[in-house]
């Protein structure tokens, strides 16, 4: 048997489900939305949801990618109308990030082409192997986050 690579396994994932995501229903509504953006919209419209406020860093964090790059992005999507960046009373140094109502829109049409292809990435997996992956995917990324 051909040694494992791990790593190969999951770009070819990542590939497969860009791919996938290249060919969605809802792709010629949300073709303006990279694929960063569309991630990042999900982040704010869950945190949203939970009534939580979303601010750059926690964006930095979630996302694991670099102050420098969360600006950019970030200044990209308010260009597009996809987000404001609102003062808060507390600290004028911050600016809380929000969803426009165009991003809004974008999420929910996301949101089915996210869930549909959850359905199909998970189908014939038991919730105790979803479990498991899950914990394993946890730990691979704590293993390469530390080096």
């Amino acid at each position: 048997m051909d040694e494992i690579r791990m790593g190969l396994e999951l770009r070819t994932l990542n590939n497969l489900v860009r791919r996938y995501f290249e060919f969605s229903s809802n792709k010629k509504e949300i073709e303006a939305i990279t694929g960063n953006n569309g991630w990042i919209i999900g982040y704010l419209a869950r945190n949203t949801d939970a009534g939580r406020d979303v601010y750059q860093k926690d964006i930095e964090e979630h996302f694991n990618i670099t102050r420098s790059t969360v600006s950019n992005v970030l200044s990209l999507m308010e260009q597009k109308g996809l987000i404001q960046r609102l003062a808060v009373k507390h600290d004028a140094r911050l600016k809380k990030i929000v969803l426009t109502k165009k991003a809004k829109k974008i999420q929910d049409l996301m949101r089915e082409d996210i869930d549909r292809m959850e359905r199909i990435l998970t189908q014939g997996f038991t919730d105790d192997e979803l479990k498991m992956l899950y914990m394993l995917l946890q730990r691979m990324k704590e293993n390469i986050s530390n080096k």
